[in-house]
């Protein structure tokens, strides 16, 4: 059985994280976007004629390389925020689910 202090530090993890959690989705967000920005610029200022050789040449540039390392980075900080949300989310429903079957068995008012 999950006790009421568990949920008050789930409760307090969703409001106490809500920000962070909300900047590091803007932050995937962006790091996606932006992705697009580097690869035009790369294949812009490659020299090479045509649009296929342009874009290999983007993606084998080891500025596009470090963005996508970071992307990930952004990508992972996200989904932990995500994946403890709905851990919390989950134990929140828990919770409610037995007090509501506590309620219907007469133990709780």
């Amino acid at each position: 059985m999950i006790d009421e202090s568990d949920i008050e530090k789930a409760l307090d993890w969703l409001v106490k994280n809500a920000t962070p959690a909300a900047q590091a989705r803007a932050n995937r967000q962006y790091m996606e976007e932006f992705r697009k920005v580097i690869k035009s610029q790369l294949m812009k200022g490659c020299g090479e004629e045509s649009a296929a050789a342009q874009e290999r040449e983007a993606y084998a540039h080891p500025d596009y390389a470090k963005h996508l390392n970071a992307l990930r980075t952004a990508v992972e900080m996200d989904e932990r925020f995500r994946w403890l949300t709905v851990a919390a989310e989950a134990k929140i429903e828990v919770w409610r689910s037995e007090q509501a079957n506590a309620r219907a068995q007469g133990k709780v008012t």
